[in-house]
């Protein structure tokens, strides 16, 4: 359950910052037809701070719909409101999904006791699996190896999406947590490190533009075969650090744009569309990683 290159999918949309549902379809085929194992659904790469309540659950709808069981679906269900969280989930659970994805709540910046209560109080008001997810560059508040472990008892908590790059505190959550507690690197320029010390794959932003490698990859670690994963890594270094020199999911917006696989790049506001440098930036990256051909550079 939950393993494996899980895409932290973006959430298309048209020129008038309206959800694209057409594309989001063929994006939900573009990755059962790439061997991705998984996907969030309107995680941060899915732009959830900006869509409304009846929107994310409307997208989360047709994302499982898409899917038809043929993909696991998980949904994002973070707030910063406990009682948001609360209605987001019981919302949600109805809808096919096979879990939730709850990040850390932002902004209110709460004790580690408060995280105990928040994750708790979500996770008693659904029958279904959820993930934790830390990731303190986006939320300041830092989710302690040691709460997660209190946390990993609940029998509904069944895993952990760590977004910090840091493979000491893998380290310290494997002696904390049991065998069967889902660890998943949130970072993609550490996922195969992280993997090869043993983790159980990635929510990775790169999958949207390299969802066949990445599957790869992330197969390859798990299996043993590091050096052939390490090729693959190498491979997409370049882009897993480069997708992020605009606030995500601008580049990888724009990089699906120009593969052609979504009508428009538009994020919306507070964030806006690519800088012409930057574009020009993951444009040369991606065709270094034979992810577009030299003849389709414009």
């Amino acid at each position: 359950m939950f393993k494996g290159s899980i895409v932290a999918l973006v959430t298309p949309m048209t020129d008038d910052q309206q959800v694209d549902y057409q594309t989001l379809k063929s994006l939900v085929e573009y990755h059962i037809d790439a061997g991705t194992d998984g996907i969030v659904s309107v995680g941060t790469t899915g732009e959830s701070a900006t869509l409304p309540v009846d929107e994310h659950i409307k997208v989360i709808k047709a994302t499982v719909e898409y899917a038809a069981g043929r993909i696991f679906v998980i949904a994002g269900s973070g707030a910063n409101s406990t009682a948001e969280a609360i209605e987001l989930s019981q919302e949600m659970a109805p809808l096919g999904i096979d879990g939730f994805l709850s990040v850390v709540p932002y902004y209110n910046k709460p004790q580690q006791r408060g995280l105990i209560a928040h994750f708790e109080t979500v996770a008693d008001c659904t029958d279904l699996p959820v993930l934790l997810y830390n990731v303190p560059g986006r939320t300041v508040t830092d989710m302690l190896p040691e709460t997660v472990a209190v946390l990993a008892k609940h029998d509904k908590i069944i895993g952990i999406k760590d977004a910090t790059g840091d493979m000491q505190r893998l380290a310290d959550m494997r002696k904390l947590v049991s065998d069967d507690f889902i660890l998943l690197s949130g970072d993609d320029d550490t996922s195969f490190e992280f993997i090869k010390q043993g983790g159980h794959g990635t929510i990775s932003v790169t999958a949207n533009i390299a969802p066949k490698l990445m599957a790869q990859m992330v197969s390859l670690a798990r299996t043993g075969d590091f050096e052939a994963a390490q090729r693959i890594n190498d491979r997409l270094a370049k882009l897993h650090t480069q997708l992020f020199i605009e606030p995500n999911p601008v580049m990888p917006k724009w990089a699906l744009y120009r593969m052609g696989l979504i009508k428009s790049d538009i994020v919306r506001l507070p964030l806006v569309t690519a800088e012409l440098a930057n574009q020009k930036i993951i444009e040369q990256v991606m065709l270094d990683a034979g992810i577009i051909k030299i003849e389709e550079n414009a």
